[in-house]
């Protein structure tokens, strides 16, 4: 519970500096800067502390990891949310939903947002569906190997898993 109190509070202060924007630009692909900078100001905040928590864990772990892959993962592993699909509140929502009511949760996610009345479906689709949405845009651009690290970035571990996508969970859960 403390994790989530910390993002509310880290979401609700987010500020991206010039820095900050500096590191992103030279980390990304031109072609997938509109697709970070489409993110809500507080998501783009997140992935930079989970890129900046992910080369961390790199540096500690004897893994063989491409630091360069990795960045680039962590950095966009959000892409599938958008500003205006899952706000701060929306968030909360989402969240809180999942916890307490994950079955009506999923029986409410809509793919489509036609109104106000649409727009809290519309987050939990968003919120369920986000790592494949973001894996279809990212593809969309050539980026097919990030693709396939961030389709898979919220399903169990598996054996077969790169180091990349392991220290990525590992950098989002911590973030």
């Amino acid at each position: 519970m403390m994790q989530r109190v910390r993002q509310f509070y880290r979401a609700m202060t987010a500020d991206i500096t010039p820095a900050d924007r500096a590191f992103v630009d030279k980390s990304i692909p031109k072609a997938a800067q509109p697709l970070f900078y489409a993110m809500h100001p507080a998501d783009q905040y997140h992935a930079l502390h989970v890129a900046r928590t992910a080369l961390a864990l790199a540096d500690m772990s004897n893994l063989p990891v491409d630091r360069s892959m990795l960045l680039r993962c962590a950095l966009l592993h959000d892409v599938g949310r958008q500003k205006g699909d899952l706000d701060i509140w929306g968030k909360v929502f989402t969240v809180l939903m999942d916890h307490f009511l994950p079955a009506l949760a999923e029986k409410l996610a809509k793919p489509a947002c036609r109104g106000l009345w649409d727009k809290p479906g519309h987050a939990l689709y968003v919120y369920y569906h986000h790592a494949g949405i973001g894996a279809a845009r990212l593809r969309s651009i050539g980026l097919t190997a990030e693709a396939a690290l961030i389709a898979r970035h919220h399903l169990p571990p598996a054996e077969d898993d790169a180091p990349e996508l392991s220290l990525l969970r590992d950098a989002d859960e911590r973030n």
